[in-house]
């Protein structure tokens, strides 16, 4: 009888390895050295098939080779995707892994390979079982929050934690279903809680479909949980892939969903919906049907939607989509040509734009100007297949405006009021209190164009390719047209002035057409947080202030001849490096000190021609400004020597991210930037004090996670989402966020990018509380000091950087008077934070 304690696997390594085998062990070793070799000489593909050979040959040379192994592994992988060659990429790392296939850190490297690429949800497994292997191992939790942003909005947050909506949907199902609706799709079913409606109201068969990995996989947990898993089919495919019988059995009588944005047919409701009515559904009621048996027939949970406009006023929205000044740092911007964001609105579709984004208007800094009244923009019937199906064809619809307010005229603001049935619906409108945003269509006018009242603004609705269109194409005033693009008088197009002359009628159109064309060419497009930069006065004055100071000082300093026009010889100019992340003008700033060779770390050549025109209108030489990443190979190299015999004078580092966060990497990259400055150089900025102060906000906390059974109509859905949940909220407007302050602001931390002895790894602060109340964040942001006495602040009205908050996992009640113990720590770039208070211990991380 065999032994039942002997292990199999033993048994199969002691047959593999041969222990005995002189030749086996003579090639191990040769290829061992050999691996070593090919490490030296950097080599890495070929150490990396050595290494594979050795590992699998003598699986007892794990512990001994497992750092090198990794090594090889990364640089190996650097080179392969540098080339392109991503195949060969994840192949290596699946090798790698089938050798070591507990090896977190080679399981966090290819979740990251995967996240860069796009595979997110592939990402977040690798992720996860690196930090089920080390629970504490900070880059993969770093890396898990980062793709949980991704994987899980934080929308889904929202919209479970608001029990109207949800309560509204649930009785509008429960209404369909009783009244002969038995059989229930699902679109989109996100973490199944619609469809778990439609069951618990009595329906005979329910199914869903997600096409989110992660989405489906935790709506299948949901569904297990609450007792429905036999009872809810959920598939893993998109709706317009689905088919009769092979996904569902037959047709249903219900389809719902939610699948629309702010924008309302941003997620494709549209298409998802006519397929349904031709695949999935059953025919509509028809009028000669009106009596007849319910479940016959199909309908669609939102019944419609009517859509709202209006237009406003709003600095905080013009100042991230256009430009809004004429001077940035001393430097005239008068050469730029045409730059605006890429969230632009016509009623032709263009690829490289998107046509709006979304804010929460009660939100925005600075509030906002309603300049018209609400006007209906469109209404869509869902339960039409011929209305749906048609849409995308209906002529564009020009809507004439009385002006009811004066103002700057900055974009339509967009919501609508989606139907559920003939008695219940929900408004996504900016005074309602609901989870939803706003749909914005900024005007990108160069000139600014003042609305006045009795004023007729003309609007264009359209939906040509199925996305909700708006733009204000010009405004009625005095019975004279005047188009927004150029201010210029305007004929609309369903009135044409006839031409006597149609060759001088050819000739305009080929002159316009021409100078559409020249405008296009001439426009730079900017992400929205790089307009918003553009146009941070504050910001390019004091980097202005301060490189003046370091220039002048250094030129002080400096031996040797005069050359022209009193600047240095070539020999003695100045070395600047501004590796700023997107586009910065502070390359330009500091060529315009004289005697300075800038170089740019801009890539898209659009921009870099931006700054060519800047510099050239603003007399700074050519020869001054340099596209740094036109010499290095690549980013990974871009802090190294300007020549072989030179140093910096100054590099510019990128700090802070928009979304309120310290880049990745700062400190290590201020570390070797350091090594590159000449004597009495100067990183800018010089040290980062990040403050921060304790809230009580239940709308942070609604933001974060699931708040309970209540909101969720008792269904038991938070403890599957809230694995989501990340500590650190993103993309906070302080000013306008809804908390209570319970105590000063603090400083919380301190970063020395020029000297790297004053820095630590935690700090305990003490914090005096001013209100009672329960602290369920500490909002944090920065104040940057260029030098020792020029900074300035991310928490400015003028900013282009949000704001971020650590969330307590719970609340911490306190008292005035109490004092609040905070242990803050920074690992690369995720705050964590520590709250004690008398026996009291609350982890924020």
């Amino acid at each position: 009888m065999p032994n039942t304690n002997a292990r199999p696997k033993h048994s199969r390594r002691t047959r593999r390895r041969r222990r005995g085998d002189p030749a086996r062990d003579e090639l191990v070793s040769s290829s061992l050295q050999s691996a070593q070799q090919c490490l030296l000489n950097q080599d890495y593909g070929t150490a990396f098939v050595h290494y594979l050979l050795v590992l699998n040959l003598a699986p007892e040379f794990k512990d001994f080779a497992q750092e090198s192994f990794r090594f090889t592994l990364f640089k190996w992988a650097e080179e392969l995707d540098s080339l392109g060659r991503i195949q060969e990429l994840f192949d290596c790392y699946e090798q790698a892994l089938e050798i070591l296939p507990a090896d977190e850190v080679i399981l966090n490297s290819m979740g990251e390979h995967l996240f860069r690429m796009g595979f997110r949800d592939e990402a977040a497994g690798y992720f996860h079982k690196a930090l089920k292997l080390r629970p504490e191992f900070p880059e993969a939790r770093e890396n898990f929050y980062r793709v949980a942003n991704w994987l899980v909005e934080r929308w889904h947050f929202l919209m479970l934690n608001d029990h109207g909506r949800n309560q509204k949907y649930q009785q509008a199902i429960q209404k369909a279903v009783q009244s002969g609706c038995s059989t229930v799709l699902d679109i989109g079913t996100g973490t199944g809680i619609l469809g778990m409606c439609a069951k618990q109201a009595g329906a005979a068969e329910v199914y869903a479909c997600e096409l989110s990995k992660t989405m489906y996989e935790l709506a299948c947990e949901v569904v297990t949980a609450n007792g429905m898993d036999g009872d809810i089919k959920i598939l893993h495919k998109k709706s317009l892939e689905m088919e009769v019988p092979t996904d569902i059995p037959h047709r249903v009588s219900l389809v719902v969903t939610e699948t629309v944005d702010a924008g309302l047919f941003g997620e494709g409701i549209i298409e998802s919906l006519i397929h349904a009515w031709h695949h999935l559904l059953l025919p509509p009621k028809s009028n000669e049907n009106t009596f007849g048996e319910q479940s016959a027939t199909g309908r669609v949970i939102p019944a419609g939607a009517t859509v709202f406009a209006m237009a406003v006023e709003c600095p905080e929205i013009r100042r991230h989509h256009r430009l809004c000044v004429t001077e940035v740092g001393g430097l005239s911007m008068a050469a730029c040509g045409e730059i605006h964001s890429p969230v632009s609105c016509s009623s032709e579709p263009e690829e490289s734009m998107e046509p709006y984004t979304t804010e929460r208007l009660s939100r925005l800094p600075g509030g906002y100007t309603a300049l018209t009244e609400p006007f209906t923009a469109l209404t869509i019937d869902f339960n039409n297949v011929q209305e749906l199906e048609g849409l995308s064809s209906r002529e564009v619809q020009r809507i004439q405006l009385p002006v009811t307010q004066g103002g700057e005229l900055d974009a339509l603001a967009v919501w609508f009021q989606l139907h559920l049935d003939e008695e219940s619906s929900l408004s996504t409108g900016p005074q309602e209190d609901t989870c939803w945003e706003q749909a914005i269509y900024p005007v990108h006018s160069t000139k600014c164009f003042v609305l006045k009242p009795g004023d007729e603004l003309i609007v264009e609705v359209s939906c040509r390719d199925a996305y909700l269109r708006l733009s204000g194409v010009a405004v009625l005033r005095g019975g004279r047209h005047i188009h927004l693009d150029n201010s210029s008088s305007w004929q609309p197009s369903e009135n044409p002035v006839p031409n006597p002359n149609p060759e001088a009628e050819l000739c305009s159109a080929l002159a316009c057409l021409q100078t559409n064309q020249k405008q296009s060419i001439d426009s730079c497009l900017l992400e929205c947080s790089e307009m918003a930069l553009l146009n941070n006065t504050d910001y390019h004055q004091s980097f202005r202030s301060a490189l003046d100071k370091l220039i002048s000082r250094l030129k002080v300093r400096q031996h040797g001849g005069v050359g022209t026009a009193g600047f240095p010889p070539a020999s003695g100019l100045l070395y600047v490096l501004d590796v700023s992340e997107g586009f910065s003008l502070l390359s330009v700033l500091a060529a315009s000190q004289g005697g300075v060779k800038a170089f740019s770390s801009v890539e898209k050549s659009k921009q870099q021609d931006v700054l060519k025109k800047l510099a050239h209108s603003n007399g700074i030489s050519e020869q001054l400004l340099e596209f740094w990443l036109n010499r290095v190979e690549d980013e990974q190299g871009m802090l190294q020597r300007p020549s072989g015999e030179k140093l910096w004078s100054a590099i510019i580092l990128d700090c802070v991210e928009t979304c309120g966060l310290i880049r990745q990497k700062l400190m290590e990259k201020a570390s070797l930037a350091r090594c590159l400055l000449e004597e009495g150089g100067h990183i800018f900025p010089e040290r980062i004090v990040v403050h921060g102060m304790l809230v009580e906000s239940d709308t942070l906390l609604r933001e974060s996670a699931v708040q309970g059974l209540e909101p969720t109509l008792g269904f038991n859905i938070a403890p599957f989402i809230n694995q989501f949940t990340v500590p650190v909220h993103v993309f906070l407007d302080f000013s306008t966020l809804e908390c209570r302050h319970l105590s000063e602001a603090a400083e919380l931390f301190v970063l020395n990018l020029m000297d790297a002895n004053s820095n630590y790894t935690n700090r305990e602060v003490k914090v005096k509380v001013t209100s009672a109340g329960r602290i369920t964040a500490v909002p944090f942001w920065y104040q940057i000091y260029l030098d020792q006495e020029i900074s300035v602040s991310s928490l400015g009205r003028n900013s282009h950087w949000k704001q971020a908050a650590v969330v307590l996992p719970e609340p911490l009640q306190v008292q005035a008077g109490d004092w609040v113990c905070l242990n803050v720590k920074l690992h690369k770039s995720t705050i964590s934070v520590i709250a004690h208070l008398e026996n009291t211990s609350v982890s924020m991380e």
